[in-house]
């Protein structure tokens, strides 16, 4: 078996010649440049891509080959993931398979005995290897070409750094020195799945945030690394939707931001010098555009919507759900200028490489002790600022709000050292105090946010009325809630003493 280890970045079809102008290039060694056609297979019911494999052929020059890759990890365009590769010759062959899990569902009679073409890539490759430190072998693949399924066809348009030897450090270097100069930006997709997406005709999908992926025997450091890369992971994926009309994809896209944030501090002691100073500023503006978007999304759909909704009639409520649209959509608009700038590519790119920085991880304290630590201080802050919290004070509330939402995603986190069922009680608790003092601060950021559109207009003054007086009952909930849930916080048991 072999680890692949590569980093994909999207390359625009206008920037292929400044690439091959590139000063770069003249140091590195041009090998030939082949066409590589690519056929995957899998089962009718896409048994293979369930489980996380892509089989393929790749016809180079006159021979075939085979070649299986199974779902590793990926984040910031870097890809780890195991693959095993033979010729072929016209008979799948899963003897060689090092994986007996994996050879054993593929050896399956009813996985072999119904593998088909499910869609096929076809592309020109030209190929540099380069030396871009001392011990360090990278081999630099351009891409360009389609992958095609069910009648449809998508461009292929990437760069592909390949390590063959030397520290993970050298592709982020490349990476880095390339993006000065060129649009690129890292790619969160394989090309299997994007053929898999384009069998299925499936757009894209908000997604939330995945399991903790920690583990007890990890140390502090490598924990705060699996967890960061799933967050960046979260990021780029929704990333792959902001520009649809779903609010969720920004919405999950704060999210991811949030947990990263709340990872940096969690793991402060732990982290590697100057690591949290360079990423925080371009998560902190990033999160201000989305967030900006995000407020304006809330504020029509969940405060002026329904009341416009109840109201049909009024004229003034439609026209302040008017106004609330046109200010929501030049938001949006902002958030993806942000995300389409160079900076903030080559940001993601900086804090992955930050990520995978070679060094030892710090021997001493289990991650289990740490988590404890961690989670006893946050779980002291949060019982503080409810003591603090006062009910017609919405920064007191807030606060509040931030320190159990700092709670929930550390027990998050933390969760696979504990029992299922601790854990599942306590994100309850915490998840509905979050949710009831969350809608509270939405209703009080919204007389700020309103007081933006009414431009003098004594009509839409009348329609923030009649709005925050439909909302007035909801509020009264709220503060029920709250003060329910804030008894709750109180009661929740240090389950996690080490």
């Amino acid at each position: 078996m072999a680890e692949e280890i590569e980093l994909k970045l999207a390359l625009p079809e206008t920037a292929h010649r400044a690439f091959l102008r590139h000063p770069l290039l003249k140091q590195a060694e041009r090998l030939p440049t082949r066409k590589l056609v690519n056929v995957y297979y899998d089962t009718p019911d896409l048994a293979l891509q369930r489980k996380g494999i892509a089989l393929r052929t790749r016809r180079q020059g006159r021979g075939w080959l085979q070649t299986v890759k199974c779902a590793g990890t990926a984040s910031g365009g870097l890809a780890v993931r195991p693959e095993w590769e033979q010729p072929y010759t016209g008979r799948f062959d899963f003897a060689g398979i090092g994986d007996p899990q994996v050879r054993a569902l593929l050896e399956r009679q009813r996985i072999q005995s119904h593998l088909e073409p499910a869609f096929e890539t076809v592309f020109m490759r030209r190929t540099w290897r380069l030396s871009p430190a001392p011990g360090a072998t990278v081999l630099l693949m351009l891409d360009r070409g389609w992958v095609e399924a069910g009648g449809r066809r998508e461009a292929v348009s990437e760069i592909e750094l390949e390590l063959v030897q030397g520290r993970v450090s050298a592709l982020f270097d490349l990476a880095l020195a390339f993006m000065a100069d060129l649009p690129l930006r890292p790619e969160i997709l394989s090309k299997a799945e994007r053929g898999y997406r384009l069998r299925l005709g499936a757009p894209p999908r908000p997604v939330k945030a995945a399991p903790s992926p920690l583990d007890a025997a990890q140390t502090p450091p490598e924990a705060f690394r699996s967890i960061a890369a799933a967050c960046i992971t979260q990021l780029q994926l929704n990333e792959l939707g902001a520009r649809e009309d779903d609010p969720e994809f920004i919405h999950q896209m704060r999210v991811a931001l949030r947990r990263l944030r709340s990872a940096l501090r969690i793991f402060r002691p732990v982290l590697p010098e100057g690591l949290e100073q360079a990423a925080v500023p371009p998560i902190r503006d990033l999160a201000g555009a989305l967030g900006m978007a995000r407020d304006w999304d809330v504020l029509a759909e969940d405060i002026v919507g329904p009341a416009h909704r109840a109201f049909s009639a009024d004229a003034r409520l439609a026209a302040l759900a008017a106004a609330v649209g046109e200010a929501r959509q030049q938001a949006r608009a902002v958030a993806q200028q942000v995300l389409a700038a160079p900076g903030h590519a080559a940001a993601l790119l900086d804090l992955n490489a930050r990520l995978h920085q070679d060094g030892s991880a710090a021997a001493g304290e289990s991650l289990v002790a740490f988590a404890a630590r961690r989670l006893n201080r946050l779980h002291k802050k949060a019982l503080a600022l409810a003591d603090a919290a006062q009910e017609n004070d919405p920064a007191s509330l807030h606060a509040l709000r931030i320190g159990v939402k700092r709670l929930r995603y550390a027990l998050e986190f933390f969760a696979p050292l504990h029992r299922a069922r601790d854990v599942r009680d306590a994100l309850e608790a915490l998840t509905a105090l979050q949710d009831a003092l969350g809608a509270l601060n939405d209703l009080s950021r919204a007389g700020a946010l309103l007081a933006q559109c009414l431009d003098g207009n004594p009509g839409l003054r009348e329609a923030v009325a009649l709005t925050g007086g439909w909302h007035g009952q909801r509020h009264a909930v709220l503060r029920k809630l709250t003060l329910q849930g804030i008894g709750r916080l109180r009661k929740i048991e240090r389950f996690w003493k080490a």
